[in-house]
This record gives C-alpha cells, structure tokens and sequence, in this order.
C-alpha cells in the first residue's frame, strides 16, 4: 500500500472507532436516610451527691461539690424542612429545702453538624425544662468527653423546709423531643 492509501486507511479506521466508543453512562441510585432520634447519658451509673454537717455549732451544711462527670450523647436526622429538636430535664420528686441545677456545657468532642444550644443554669423540678434546643441534623459523638457535660449540684434554698435524709434516690429524666 502506498502512503496515500495507509492514511486513507487509518483515518476510516479511526472514524470507525470513534463512531463506536461509548463516552458516558448512567446508573440511577436510590437513597434512603431514615429519621433518626437518639440520646443516651454516658457513662452510665450513679451519682451520689451529700451534703456536710459543720464543724461548728451556728454555721450553715455545706453542699456538696457538683459533678461534672456525665455527658449527654445525641444523634439526630431530621425530616427535610422538620423541626429541629429539644432535650428536656426533670426529676421525680422535690426535696423540701433543697435545689438540684443542672448546667449544660456547650457541645465537645468529635461529633458534627447542628448541635443544640445549651440553656443557662437550670433548678429541676418535676415540670420538664429545656436544657438543649434547636438539635438539627447532628451526632455529638459517643460517650464521655463527647456531646454537652453535664453539672450537677444541690443547694440549699429555705432551712425551714430542710429535714434529715439518707440516701433519697432522685432520677433524673432527660428526653429528647421535636
């Protein structure tokens, strides 16, 4: 073949192939992500908070130091334009002449997304309050040193109401709601 006829050759060649590669393609993919709501305090277990006689006769108890050793955990997934969600706290008694507060510390760890803003210092009561609100599409991350610390402490409010106790359960009852 001469030279005229070798690139005549080619070029048909490739036009042939050009005419034949497939360049792009599709593939439909279906998505789901279901609503997801879920809380957890973390590490689990008690606490236990005393308060101290004085020493000296005419001086006040003393209160207990607060702990600050429980975390609040979340993972949230909300309904596309749904709302964004709270966490409340109560407890399930009151104890005459004592205040239990809750402080929420801002959200730490590893988690991402819309966390939810703590509230100021709150006093418990059995009327649930809001502790965290506006919780969007978010995970704070699991377990201690993760999510929003938890502070809590008693107090003493009026002496007149005060009465002598040994090992009074009180729960404390966080929920996680729309």
């Amino acid at each position: 073949m001469n030279s005229i006829g070798k690139i005549l050759g080619l070029a048909c060649f490739t036009i042939f192939l050009k005419a034949y590669t497939q360049t792009t393609g599709n593939i439909n993919v279906t998505l789901a992500l279901p609503i997801v709501t879920l809380m957890n305090i973390e590490p689990s277990g008690n606490i236990n908070l005393g308060f101290t006689a004085p020493a000296e006769a005419g001086r006040p108890i003393v209160n207990p130091a607060a702990n600050s050793t429980k975390w609040i955990n979340y993972t949230s997934a909300i309904a596309s334009g749904g709302l964004t969600r709270n966490i409340t706290a109560s407890i399930n008694q009151v104890i005459p002449g004592v205040d239990i507060k809750l402080q929420v510390a801002a959200a730490s760890g590893s988690g991402g997304g819309s966390l939810g803003i703590p509230s100021a210092q709150v006093t418990l009561t059995t009327i649930p309050v809001t502790i965290i609100s506006g919780i969007g599409g978010a995970f704070t991350g699991n377990g201690a040193n993760n999510g929003h610390r938890l502070t809590i402490s008693l107090l003493t409010n009026t002496y007149s109401n005060l009465a002598a106790r040994t090992n009074t359960p009180v729960l404390i009852t966080y929920t996680i709601t729309e």
